[in-house]
């Protein structure tokens, strides 16, 4: 019987990111200590699949639960699979603010920056 490992996924969170999520989930009221930045893929977009972050209370059953930084994340399943490896950035430009997101696991991607096929 040969021994089996789990399988993992790695994100990347700059500095940048770490610091506008923690303040996002410092603004929200009544969190308890298992809450944490739901990073998910969902079918959608102008590529296929788009990203999706959400505040969660506690995981769930299934999630990869991973700490970047000091942000604590929940990936479920079908996410990890083309989450592996991603790095989240926030930048600030002429167009406004937000998250972006590096894809290693893309094969093509949109003007947006929010959506990507594989």
């Amino acid at each position: 019987m040969s021994a089996t490992t789990a399988p993992t996924v790695t994100l990347n969170v700059s500095e940048s990111a770490a610091t506008e999520i923690k303040k996002f989930i410092a603004g929200e009221e009544g969190l308890p200590e298992t809450s944490g930045l739901r990073v998910r893929v969902v079918p959608g977009g102008c590529s296929g699949f788009q990203y999706s972050l959400n505040i969660e209370e506690q995981s769930r059953e299934g999630d990869f639960i991973l700490d970047e930084k000091g942000v604590r994340m929940f990936v479920d399943m079908f996410s990890a699979q083309y989450l592996n490896g991603v790095e989240i950035d926030y930048v600030t430009g002429v167009m406004g603010s937000g998250f972006t997101f590096k894809n290693p696991n893309a094969t093509g991607s949109c003007g947006c920056g929010t959506s990507f096929t594989a």
